[in-house]
């Protein structure tokens, strides 16, 4: 079970998207569940993601600078 970073609400791991502080410090979404690095969990939803691009969310929990083209990415993911 994963935490998403938004809602605070549990699922398995399979429902929610991971989106990634690689080690060389570039940000990316993580279909795999295995990429190396500092992970943060969104549920599959529009408006969750919409709320973290908002409030920054993913930005405190990665400890870098999301580009907005990360959530134009999860958005699409997410259509």
């Amino acid at each position: 079970m994963r935490t998403c970073v938004v809602t605070r609400e549990k699922f398995p791991k399979k429902e929610l998207t991971r989106v990634v502080r690689t080690p060389e410090g570039t940000v990316i979404i993580d279909e795999s569940g295995k990429a190396n690095g500092r992970g943060a969990y969104l549920k599959k939803e529009l408006s969750v993601i919409e709320q973290a691009q908002k409030t920054k969310v993913l930005n405190r929990h990665l400890e870098t600078e999301v580009p907005d083209t990360i959530y134009e990415e999860l958005k699409e993911l997410v259509k």
